[in-house]
């Protein structure tokens, strides 16, 4: 039953805590020194939280109900309410509930957690010494693409322009929260798409977008090459190892009745075991290939011999013989294509994506995560890897792809 004020009057303190219910998770707490305290229950993410809204009589019964009503439709918007009155805190008392450098924070706030301590580390830096000066006071409703690249220049100014890059990327996911939470109608980000500096320097080029990525996937498939050859290039996209694992891979690594390979810690960069996790393509060109090499000890068997695994150039030879060159993309390449494909388009976890590019990745406690770290998670992310270059390939661009949100955990 609802709350009156008369009722709220007459309550007397006990040697207890008593909880005085008004519907919806809002109650009034009433302390055994007689303090009554407005809270209210909620669950965000699973978890269950409290928020306070002031004592009674400073704060009425009518304002406790309305302050009840705005944190019940930050809630159904999926926005924490704590971490918003936290973020609105930290952002300066002077600035609007719905400036960049607010929702921003709101929505590191939620998405940290999820990140690999490093990796967020540099994320709220490069918002807090490069977006924030220029971007954070302002409506976040109001901030329009020249806005956006006035702050990027100014990154590029100084000759950071891998940076800039990244820095936009994550722009452009403070404004995609703040259109799915209703406080922006439109991301600036995507009009700027091909207007920052290049970043050069990179070791090896990739093509990083959905429609030309789809190209390079018709393209492979078009190959008249070795048919070993053909595979490799096929299977490459869809595992994205090195092309050295690639290459040195061996039949006596792969368990396709539990659709994995277990490339052993010799073969790798960072000397630790590491499991790739097979989709039904995968599987599909091995059972192929298995018909042709299974015989020997290389999955991908030298033109000459065997006893030995094909050679380190033919990707890259194969890659050029179909019109992409060392500055277009490269066999290593297809590593920054799925990691950039993977967050930006699939929205996958960043950690699930380093573990399976075989990165170090460490815990809160700083130790390096095993090889079987997030393994039934990465087989979902695999498969849907693998679907989604098939609707690339089909000539579908990212857009039509069902933007799907990251679980916690």
């Amino acid at each position: 039953m609802p709350l009156s004020d008369i009722a709220i009057r007459k309550a007397k303190p006990t040697g207890k805590v008593q909880r005085m219910f008004d519907g919806g998770g809002l109650y009034l707490e009433v302390s055994p020194a007689g303090g009554k305290w407005w809270r209210y229950k909620y669950r965000i993410l699973g978890k269950e939280k409290r928020l306070s809204f002031g004592t009674y009589p400073d704060v009425s019964l009518a304002s406790a109900r309305d302050q009840h009503a705005d944190a019940r439709k930050q809630v159904a918007a999926g926005i924490d309410p704590s971490a918003h009155r936290k973020a609105v805190k930290a952002a300066g008392k002077e600035r609007a509930a719905n400036s960049f450098e607010t929702i921003a924070r709101e929505w590191f706030a939620k998405k940290s957690p999820k990140l690999v301590e490093d990796y967020s580390a540099k994320v709220l830096a490069r918002l807090e010494g490069d977006v924030f000066p220029m971007l954070g006071r302002l409506p976040i409703a109001g901030i329009t693409s020249p806005d956006v690249l006035k702050a990027m220049r100014r990154i590029e100014d100084r000759g950071a322009f891998e940076t800039a890059h990244r820095t936009l990327q994550t722009c452009g996911q403070v404004f995609r929260y703040a259109i799915a939470s209703g406080r922006a109608a439109a991301d600036p980000t995507i009009a700027l798409r091909g207007a920052l500096t290049p970043a050069t320097g990179t070791h090896h080029a990739a093509i990083t977008a959905p429609e030309p990525f789809g190209g390079l996937l018709r393209a492979l498939d078009g190959y008249d090459g070795s048919a070993i050859t053909k595979y490799a290039l096929q299977l490459a996209p869809l595992v994205f190892v090195r092309p050295g694992e690639l290459r040195h891979a061996e039949w006596s690594e792969f368990d396709l009745e539990a659709r994995v390979w277990c490339i052993p810690a010799a073969k790798m960069k960072m000397r630790d075991d590491h499991i790739v996790p097979l989709s039904r393509q995968a599987l599909a060109i091995l059972e192929e290939l298995h018909e042709v090499t299974g015989g020997g000890l290389y999955i991908f068997p030298s033109a000459r011999t065997s006893r030995r695994p094909m050679s380190n150039n033919t990707l890259n030879a194969a890659l050029r013989r179909l019109g992409y060159d060392k500055e277009a993309h490269t066999a290593h390449g297809f590593r920054a294509s799925a990691r950039t494909l993977l967050d930006e388009v699939l929205h996958y976890r960043p950690d699930y994506i380093e573990h399976q590019l075989a990165h170090t990745v460490r815990d809160p406690n700083g130790r390096a995560y095993n090889r079987t770290a997030h393994l039934p998670e990465r087989h979902k992310m695999m498969q849907a890897w693998a679907d989604y270059l098939d609707l690339l390939r089909q000539g579908r661009d990212g857009a039509v792809v069902p933007i799907r949100k990251r679980k916690a955990g």
